[in-house]
């Protein structure tokens, strides 16, 4: 359904060759056609798929006018021209989901032979598995940064044995000759309880959730460039196609995320006293960037109109309800393997033991996998939750210590002064 959403419309004309004329109207682009419509007659002028593309050029008609040109395998050759906003917004946006479709062509040819029950349940287990995958990453980097903040601590602690030991020399030089603290030793142990951080390690390369190629524009819509977007787990990052960094969003600093379409994004960061810093991205793998961004920034994310439908048609389905997958996945494995004719039954159950299996052997196999490896992941995921809360409550009583140590040592130092 989502190949079949407009990604961009723009006002242009269409060169016929027969008639030796330009005719305006307007070029829609999907994630799989290019259609060309009239503005008087609303006709369809054009209508060929991109997998039928051999080449896209900028060229000039009679040579004054600056066009677009798309050769197809047939040899047919299609002028666009007074292309809106800019000839080259339209040239970067069209050849981005050519090329990405393209590099897709054998999961496309997958795609086109009508789907089984047993692929279509394959497919939601999957994007399953991929969903509870990233959630993991952003939790393993979650108890990370918890374990940084318990080792923080523990310096913190440290340094304030120091300062106490030094107080007590302030109080009571050792030169004192009535001092009752001469040659006081520092205390050999300090209150147990102290949250350990064994096993922790500093954050080396920052995880990087998925990292897309993008068409980015930056203020006015005229001005756009080939690039990609990464997605990490602490931020957002925004390179060209020279792999330099354009802008760095940290997590904290993204103030709303607008989802336009199913392939086109903009993400924006408010100043006071000074222009925001937004930028616009389209692209092809959009959809697979969306439900992460969803999880990463739940509270500043924003469905507009055509997004919105998407969002509510997508989340209509069992994958996004409360029901659960898991029996289901059973009772059609179970279904598909043990096929046995039976008297008693009615005319419907009767019919589906008769017809084909609805899961092959290997679709069986491989939901049988995943699921092998979502149990996995779930296990994983609820002992890291358990260490995290033990690590919450060391890092609780860690905290009262310290101020109660503070509180101390801060009384002390007045009644030095």
């Amino acid at each position: 359904m989502s190949r079949d959403i407009c990604v961009h419309t723009w006002p242009c004309s269409y060169y016929l060759e027969l008639e030796k004329r330009w005719v305006p109207g307007k070029l829609s682009l999907t994630a799989l056609a290019l259609k060309f419509v009239t503005d008087k007659t609303g006709d369809i002028l054009v209508n060929f798929p991109l997998s039928s593309v051999i080449e896209i050029k900028k060229e000039a008609s009679h040579f004054i006018f600056s066009s677009l040109t798309i050769l197809e395998k047939d040899h047919v050759k299609h002028w666009f021209s007074s292309l809106q906003p800019s000839r080259n917004v339209v040239f970067h946006i069209i050849e981005h989901f050519w090329r990405e479709l393209l590099l897709s062509q054998p999961g496309a040819e997958a795609s086109s032979s009508p789907m089984t029950k047993g692929k279509e349940l394959t497919g939601l287990m999957a994007s399953s598995q991929k969903r509870l995958e990233d959630a993991a990453r952003v939790l393993h980097h979650q108890g990370e940064q918890l374990d940084s903040i318990a080792s923080g601590l523990d310096k913190m602690e440290s340094d304030l044995d120091v300062a106490d030991r030094l107080l007590t020399e302030l109080e009571s030089p050792s030169w004192w000759p009535f001092s009752s603290k001469l040659w006081k030793m520092p205390a050999d142990t300090k209150p147990s309880g102290g949250f350990s951080v064994s096993g922790s390690r500093a954050l080396g390369k920052e995880g990087i959730l998925i990292r897309i190629p993008a068409i980015i524009s930056q203020r006015t819509e005229s001005q756009v460039k080939p690039g990609r977007l990464t997605i990490l787990v602490s931020g957002l990052e925004i390179h060209g196609s020279d792999s330099l960094l354009i802008h760095r969003f940290e997590k904290e600093d993204v103030d709303d995320i607008k989802v336009h379409t199913h392939y086109e994004v903009s993400i924006r960061q408010r100043f006071i006293g000074k222009p925001d810093i937004a930028f616009r991205l389209i692209s092809a793998k959009m959809p697979e960037v969306i439900p992460i961004l969803e999880v990463q920034f739940s509270k500043k994310i924003e469905f507009l109109e055509d997004a919105l439908m998407l969002r509510s048609a997508r989340t209509s389905s069992p994958a996004e309800k409360g029901y659960s997958v898991w029996p289901t996945a059973s009772g059609l494995m179970d279904c598909s393997r043990h096929q046995e004719p039976s008297g008693g039954q009615e005319g419907r159950p009767l019919q589906l033991q008769t017809s084909e299996p609805l899961i092959s052997e290997g679709d069986t196999q491989e939901l049988r996998q995943i699921l092998r490896k979502l149990k996995g992941l779930a296990l994983d995921a609820e002992m890291e939750l358990e260490r995290q809360d033990e690590a919450l409550d060391g890092i609780a009583a860690a905290v009262d210590r310290t101020t109660l140590t503070i509180d101390k040592q801060n009384r002390r130092m007045k009644k030095l002064t």
